[in-house]
């Protein structure tokens, strides 16, 4: 099947138009050709962009059928890519406050893993004196620490989220009622500034990594 191929240097291309049926059958427009979740997949491994149309009401249902290929995938019986408890906490942030951060939050991280997955299969490939997939995973286990702080930072007397209750604001020792914090938005910044922070920190120990392999 021949898509799209991405010029080098040149202008971007039209996403390539995928028409989904009333009986669940995809037509790529550029092919003239049916396809299936597993083609849709390879594209997106070799960066064709594309869009998904439904052909009777015209709506852009892409999101919907990315998240279906990936339902495949995690259901293939190989190695999964997304943990339980990732799952989990993913979950409870439908319909929380903190909703409209997670989504920016994870392209941030995904962009910077991106940028150095070449750097990552090189170091993995040529680590010396210890396992490279300790070293990733206590990193990932670093990065999600930081999530929580951050999100900790956006709702500091909410709730946590793994579902546990934050700690209340301490009384006013003389019985009045604490002050209200009406500074959210800078503590916002403080908090969006923080994950930047380290988001770099984490990227500088990439790039030392690559330079020891």
């Amino acid at each position: 099947m021949a898509d799209q191929a991405v010029p080098e240097g040149g202008p971007k291309p039209a996403p390539v138009v995928i028409k989904k049926y009333a009986n669940r059958r995809l037509y790529n427009t550029a092919t003239s050709a049916y396809v299936t979740l597993d083609h849709l997949s390879q594209m997106v491994k070799d960066k064709t962009d594309f869009v998904v149309y439904d052909a009777k009401t015209g709506d852009d249902i892409t999101r919907s059928v990315l998240t279906q290929i990936i339902f495949e995938e995690e259901n293939k019986g190989g190695q999964t890519l997304l943990p339980i408890p990732f799952l989990r906490q993913l979950i409870s942030f439908y319909g929380d406050s903190l909703q409209g951060v997670v989504p920016q939050y994870l392209e941030m991280s995904m962009t910077q893993f991106a940028r150095n997955q070449e750097q990552m299969r090189h170091y993995m490939q040529n680590a010396f004196g210890f396992n490279p997939f300790q070293q990733f995973e206590s990193m990932g286990k670093q990065n999600m620490a930081m999530f929580e702080q951050a999100m900790r930072m956006f709702n500091p007397f909410g709730t946590a989220p793994n579902g546990q209750a934050m700690p209340k604001p301490p009384a006013a020792a003389n019985g009045q009622e604490p002050p209200k914090a009406d500074a959210a938005a800078p503590a916002n910044d403080t908090a969006i500034d923080d994950l930047k922070r380290k988001l770099d920190e984490l990227q500088a120990q990439l790039a030392e990594l690559g330079k020891k392999s």
